[in-house]
Formats: structure tokens, sequence, C-alpha cells
């Protein structure tokens, strides 16, 4: 999600990234490294940054311009990798969000914080779907409170910054985006549905037939995300689908349009990859205007056309992880 939110930024303005890649990777950003308008800093967020002090920010002349605006992103998603991560999880949700901050409140700049439709807890037995206003019911001693519970405290700091300093600092919750460069073969199964499909494999469901969620083109996704930042609005703001579809259906229409031979199976669920609730995206429609335009075939397709064509490195990013995995 953050290079494509890097894509679309450095059109019309100076950018600075900054990641470790606990849980992305550097392929997604290599064709802006040669922009003059990008700059990318492979930092841990949770540790503090001093960015008027890095030479390689001299030419955005930060001391004197300042940065406008501030994005987080940052937090590890790996679902095959959840418990490794965990400590790195809970250290980004809390420090590092406090240090973002302290970014933007240091050069007085607009934060939006990239929050998530975990903070609203189980999908309801009766299928409501998840208003703003809705408090939530997270265990935060569960196995999964490093980032379900990390992010709820990750929207009180952002709140408290708010209060305390009158930051201009924003709350959107992300509902599950999808689209080009996703991570392969780390759980998260769309990703890996179209690669397996493309090469005749088993297309694995960590769960069963019922297992089903929203999704949301990433196009969409920023769309609301970028209208969020410029508008008046602190939020919280859902962004996501209200269409509620079946994993299973999901891989069948992949097999369709890729014309695969490959077979469904299903795999015990992942601890990351649990059922989660869609939302209600009233407020994002009156308050931005926003609602998502991108029809699934079409995500779909875009998806399978970018791994289509990405297929040779992907190839060689699966013996990597083959290998890593003896």
């Amino acid at each position: 999600m953050g290079s494509h939110l890097c894509d679309y930024l450095v059109e019309h303005h100076h950018v600075i990234a900054l990641d470790d890649f606990i849980s992305g990777a550097q392929e997604n950003i290599d064709h802006l490294l040669r922009n003059p308008n990008f700059e990318f800093i492979k930092h841990d967020i949770s540790q503090p940054i001093d960015l008027e002090s890095l030479p390689e920010l001299r030419k955005f002349k930060i001391k004197a311009r300042g940065i406008a605006q501030v994005y987080n992103l940052a937090c590890p998603t790996s679902a095959k990798d959840f418990e490794k991560y965990k400590i790195q999880t809970v250290d980004t949700n809390a420090i590092g969000t406090k240090n973002a901050l302290e970014i933007a409140l240091k050069f007085k700049a607009r934060f939006l914080h990239f929050s998530s439709s975990v903070v609203y807890g189980p999908r309801p037995v009766d299928g409501s779907q998840f208003r703003e206003d809705y408090l939530g019911q997270v265990d935060f001693l569960s196995p999964r409170a490093c980032y379900d519970e990390g992010k709820r405290f990750a929207e009180a700091i952002v709140a408290t910054y708010r209060q305390v300093y009158n930051l201009d600092a924003k709350i959107a919750r992300i509902f599950t985006a999808y689209g080009p460069r996703m991570k392969l073969f780390d759980g998260q199964m769309l990703p890996d549905f179209i690669v397996d499909a493309l090469e005749n494999r088993d297309l694995v469901i960590y769960g069963d037939q019922t297992f089903s969620r929203s999704l949301c083109y990433i196009s969409d996704i920023l769309d609301g995300a970028i209208k969020l930042m410029e508008s008046e609005e602190s939020g919280p703001i859902n962004l996501g689908s209200e269409e509620d579809y079946r994993l299973y259906d999901i891989a069948q229409s992949i097999i369709k349009m890729t014309g695969s031979k490959s077979q469904i199976v299903f795999k015990d669920p992942l601890l990351f990859m649990t059922p989660l609730g869609l939302p209600d995206i009233t407020l994002a429609k009156e308050k931005l205007g926003w609602l998502p335009v991108v029809r699934l075939e079409d995500g779909l397709q875009k998806t399978i056309d970018y791994t289509k064509a990405h297929k040779g490195l992907l190839t060689l990013e699966r013996a990597d992880f083959q290998s890593d995995q003896k």
C-alpha cells in the first residue's frame, strides 16, 4: 500500500519514504529510486530519527521548507510470520506511531494514520456492518493482541496528540485492500491464488468455504485516504468495500480468468487471517464524497495482468522463499 501511495504523491510532491522492509519489499519502490522527487530511508520507525540531519535529504531543504504531510502506514502485516514479529508489531503500533506523530508535530504537518478494521473486533454473528461509533470488542490479551489492541492503542495516541497539541491528525480505518505488489507466499491468499493459478498448482484457502471478507482495490483505498488528508475531517472514517466476498468464489474466478487447471484445497486457518466484518461507509460518502468505483472483476484482472508481467521475477521470489524454508 505504501508504494502505491508514493506513486501518487511523487507526481506532485517531494516524497520521503521510511521502511525497514520487515513485511514489505524494496522491489515495490525500485522504479522510484531514480526519481529526483523521491528519497528512501531504510529505518525502523520505532527508533527516533532526525530528518533534518540526513545528508541525502538536503536536496529537499527541510529546514527551510518543512514537511507538509505525514502518512503513517507502518506495521508488520505478515500472516505466516505473525508470531515472529510480535514485539516489532507492539513497538511499531506504540512507539512507532508516537515517533511519526512527533515528526508531524515538529513541522506542524497534517497527519494521517492508517488504522485497521481489526479495532472493531470479530465479525458480528448477524453480519451487520461496522459504523465508526461502534466501540468494538477486542480481546486485549489474545495471541493477536499485539496487532488488534495495538491498532486501537495507536488510535488513542493519535487522538491524544490531536487533543493536547491541536495537531491536525486524522484516522482512516482500512478494510482489506488488494492489488498489485502484495507479498507472496505469506498467507494472504489472493496474490498466491494468482501465482498458483498461472502455474496450475492448488489454490490454498486457510479456512473453509464460508471464509469471506471485504475486498477493496488499492486505488480506491488511496483515493479515500487522499480525500481524508485534504479534508477538514479528522475521522475515524471507514475505507473499504461493503460487499462480502467468499474467498472460494474469488479463487474460482481467478482459475477461470487465468484459464488454469488448478484445484482449490483447504488448510487450517492462520492466526492473522481471521474473518473480519464489513464497513459501513456512509460517513465516507457524506463527508468525503467517496465510495469504491473499481469492480472486483476489474481489480482482479489488473492484479492478474501485473502478476503475468512480473512472472519471471515472482518465480525467482518463490524459489528464494522455498530455499529459506529448507
